[in-house]
């Protein structure tokens, strides 16, 4: 097919002879291929509607496995009743070994160690026993406004922002109140296996069953309205407490 009037021809003429012009140019623009896709989509390909569906589902999924969960509202809380101790669970032995393991704790906290003596100075004791979690204490009530709770004394189960709940000897579940408390607990030592005479000045502090080789704290429950898991990283300073 001869074409004397085409601008590409024209340039190319211009710049080659005539041979070497109509060449060029019917092999590189007359007899280019020209590829066209095809019309029908090829079957084993999904749909684009599809595959972008599907694309939206697998980041929705993958946003939701990185999501945390959303922790339970009071109600939920109160309607599932995850904090609630049965009459069943009401039982002093079943929460022994808890106190056990409430030992160990606090003797590593205090850095008591089998076979060694371990010197244990309240300023140093303080800070570490006022954000120390009390779950599985031993607890004595020994002062209260209330005086119906003084003398009470068993192992807590729950200690919350203002409340301590213990499970006593007779397998009764009491909850006391922190605000003008005071609470003592004793700490054996971790290889006390012999009685010591009781010195005078422990006289009348009521037996709780440790022994008298234990060290002894008290607790003003008014200075200790935090929740266990806040007091972990809370830091206390020293006040004077004015109920004294």
């Amino acid at each position: 097919m001869e074409v004397n009037h085409h601008i590409a021809l024209d340039l190319l003429r211009k710049a080659n002879n005539q041979e070497t012009a109509s060449a060029i140019f019917t092999e590189k623009i007359l007899h280019k291929p020209l590829h066209l896709r095809p019309t029908s989509p090829d079957p084993n390909h999904q749909d684009a509607r599809a595959h972008r569906r599907l694309q939206r589902l697998r980041k929705k999924e993958k946003a939701r496995r990185r999501q945390k969960p959303k922790p339970l509202s009071a109600k939920e809380k109160r309607m599932t009743g995850i904090y609630e101790i049965s009459k069943e669970t009401q039982n002093y032995d079943i929460y022994v070994p808890l106190y056990q393991m409430w030992l160990g704790y606090i003797w590593e906290i205090l850095g008591m160690v089998t076979g060694k003596q371990t010197w244990v100075t309240a300023q140093a004791a303080g800070a570490k026993l006022a954000s120390a979690d009390f779950h599985g204490a031993k607890l004595m009530v020994v002062r209260s406004k209330c005086v119906s709770t003084v003398g009470l004394k068993g192992i807590v189960v729950r200690d919350t922002k203002f409340t301590f709940k213990i499970i006593t000897e007779k397998n009764e579940l009491k909850t006391i109140p922190k605000t003008h408390t005071i609470f003592r607990f004793r700490i054996p030592q971790p290889d006390a296996a012999t009685e010591v005479p009781e010195p005078e000045e422990t006289k009348d502090i009521p037996d709780d069953g440790m022994g008298t080789s234990a060290l002894i704290f008290e607790l003003h429950g008014s200075s200790f309205e935090h929740r266990a898991i806040d007091r972990a990283t809370k830091k206390f300073k020293q006040r004077n407490m004015t109920e004294l």
